[in-house]
């Protein structure tokens, strides 16, 4: 039996929980307990009575739900949340460490078991875990591309549908993967004159199977990218780059070359941004402005929708976190390979190949490194 815990998040604006009250109903069928911390699920419609309907345990204390075997969340651990754990123990959640060293720091030095959702893969060697989310931050990305295009942000008053007589705002989303995809569709429905960008031929020839003769397409390299970006009005950045920094596509210069009010929606800020200029903000203060370039960077755009974005994070992750608490971290992740490629750290190591190298520290291979827990 294992004990579980879920706690509320604390990230500005972050609505989501890592379990609904069907997965503690699931995780108590497989004869495992689970502690929730109180209105950790209040927000997207899971009061605490739901949860103890369920078969969890409603603790007050955040500390009391990170003394479980294994803590099921969202987002990364904030800095108020480091000191809370412990060594041995199975954070199961997004971590994204290659852009927050601090953050990597204090798991290394805590020993603490990271098995991140970003790069979890299955079968095909896709992403899993993070499909869900990206294909709702790539179906928000023309939305709140859009909101800040408007006059009161400092946007350059462009409507993405244009009017009769009046051409469609020119939309740019650079990568062709779920977010890209998902973007696209958005923007096309919105209105938009939309230009793909993907170094894959292949990928761009589907979209334009799928889109039709709406969807312009061009394969991504230095000059593609700093042409399209200089003519848009609104970029979407829809790079993956799974436990890695995101490659810097769009210089300051390409900045200053654009429309004044232009929009950059930088979907991978959660891995570094692919502008020079992208930093972190949030759902509390989302816009900042720099060379005239109105920028969104917000690394949770999901809890916009915290509660769809809930539902469709919480199926897609509960048979992996059934697996884990049957099986512990070194059967579980030694019988699915998927499920290895989501260990990043483990007892002051790191444990993913691509993270390591961006950092500068010694890779263990996974299945090396659990070598400490006993069979």
């Amino acid at each position: 039996m294992m004990l579980i815990g879920v706690p509320k998040e604390i990230k500005d604006h972050e609505y989501r929980v890592g379990i609904t009250p069907s997965g503690v109903r699931a995780l108590a069928a497989a004869g495992h307990r689970t502690r929730v911390q109180r209105d950790a699920g209040a927000r997207v419609g899971f009061s605490d009575e739901t949860y103890r309907a369920a078969g969890a345990e409603v603790v007050a204390a955040a500390a009391d739900v990170y003394a479980a075997d294994m803590v099921i969340k969202v987002k990364e651990l904030q800095p108020a949340e480091f000191a809370l754990t412990h060594p041995g123990r199975i954070l199961f959640c997004y971590h994204h460490f290659a852009p927050d060293p601090a953050l990597l720091d204090a798991m290394l030095e805590h020993k603490v078991s990271c098995v991140a959702y970003e790069t979890v893969t299955d079968a095909r060697g896709a992403l899993p875990l993070l499909v869900p989310m990206s294909e709702i931050a790539g179906r928000l990305a023309p939305q709140v591309g859009a909101w800040a295009l408007q006059m009161a942000n400092r946007g350059s008053g462009v409507l993405l549908a244009g009017v009769p007589g009046v051409a469609p705002a020119k939309v740019v989303v650079i990568g062709g993967g779920t977010v890209g995809a998902n973007a696209v569709r958005i923007a096309l429905g919105m209105g938009a004159e939309v230009t793909l960008l993907d170094r894959n031929a292949e990928r761009c020839r589907r979209l334009e199977e799928v889109f039709g003769a709406r969807l312009k397409t061009e394969i991504a390299h230095v000059e593609s990218i700093a042409s399209r970006v200089h003519d848009a009005d609104l970029v979407v950045s829809a790079v993956l780059a799974p436990g890695k920094l995101a490659p810097k596509l769009i210089s300051r210069d390409d900045l200053k070359r654009m429309r004044p009010g232009s929009v950059i929606v930088d979907v991978a800020i959660d891995q570094g941004g692919i502008c020079e200029t992208s930093r972190p903000t949030s759902h509390s203060a989302p816009l900042y402005v720099e060379e005239n370039v109105v920028h969104y960077c917000v690394p949770n755009m999901p809890s916009a929708v915290a509660r769809t974005a809930t539902l469709a994070l919480a199926q897609a992750t509960l048979p992996y976190a059934l697996e884990l608490a049957e099986k512990g971290l070194r059967r579980a992740l030694t019988e699915n390979r998927g499920l290895a490629d989501g260990l990043q750290v483990h007892a002051g190591r790191v444990t993913h190949r691509e993270l390591a190298q961006d950092i500068g520290r010694e890779f263990v291979a996974p299945l090396e490194a659990l070598s400490d827990i006993p069979r």
